[in-house]
C-alpha cells in the first residue's frame, strides 16, 4: 500500500485497506470499515441515500447528485448494481440545478461547447472543443442529462474530484465515468439535490 502514512484515512485516522494500483482512482479498491459509525454520515458529510427516498421506482435504473457530499449514487434496475462515486460539483448555487430530470444521450469523447455566460466571463475560450484531446474538460465519456448544457462526464483534471469546480455539471474520474457509461441506459432517472 506505499508508505506507512497512507495506511490512515487523513480526515478519519481509520485504516485504510486494499488501495489503487498506478495510475488508478484512488478510492479503487481501497475500503475502511468501522463498525461503531453511522453508516448514514461521515466525518466528510457523506450520507448514504437511497433511490427510493427520491422516486417511487426504479424503472431502467437511478442516479443520485448528492451536491453537499459531492458523491454520485447509481442504482440499476432491479438494484443488482450499486456504486457510489466521488465527483466535483458546481461552484456555486447559482450554477447548480436541482431537481429531477433523466440521462437522454451518452457519448465517448464528447466535445465541449463553453456555454455563453462562461465565454462572457473568459472570452479566450474557445467556441469548441474536440472530445479526446487534452484541452477538452469532459474527459472520455458523458452522460447527457434532459437539462441543456448539463451532463455527468469524466475528467482529466483529477484535482476538481471531491470539490466546488464546475460549472453545473458532475465530473467523475474518468474510471468511474467509464463504468457508469457502460451501466447507465438512456432514461435513466437522475435526481440532484
Amino acid at each position: 500500500m506505499g508508505a506507512f502514512a497512507q495506511q490512515f484515512d487523513p480526515s478519519t485516522g481509520n485504516m485504510v485497506y486494499g488501495g489503487a494500483g498506478q495510475g488508478q482512482a484512488p478510492d479503487i479498491g481501497a475500503w475502511q470499515v468501522n463498525p461503531n459509525a453511522d453508516r448514514r454520515r461521515n466525518l466528510s458529510a457523506f450520507r448514504m441515500w437511497h433511490w427510493s427516498d427520491h422516486f417511487s421506482d426504479l424503472g431502467v435504473g437511478v442516479i443520485l447528485a448528492d451536491v453537499s457530499s459531492r458523491a454520485l449514487h447509481y442504482w440499476s434496475a432491479g438494484e443488482a448494481t450499486y456504486r457510489v462515486y466521488p465527483c466535483s460539483v458546481p461552484v456555486t448555487e447559482e450554477l447548480t440545478k436541482r431537481g429531477k430530470t433523466e440521462v437522454v444521450r451518452k457519448a465517448k469523447n464528447p466535445p465541449w461547447t463553453p456555454t455563453p455566460d462562461m465565454r462572457k466571463k473568459d472570452p479566450s475560450l474557445p467556441l469548441r472543443v474536440e472530445g479526446g484531446v487534452p484541452e477538452n474538460p469532459l474527459g472520455a465519456y458523458g452522460l447527457y442529462l434532459s437539462w441543456p448544457a448539463y451532463l455527468i462526464h469524466g475528467t482529466h483534471d483529477t484535482r476538481k474530484i471531491g470539490r466546488l469546480s464546475s460549472n453545473g455539471c458532475y465530473g467523475l474520474y474518468n474510471e468511474h465515468v467509464t463504468e457508469l457509461y457502460d451501466l447507465a441506459e438512456i432514461g435513466t432517472q437522475v435526481a440532484v439535490f
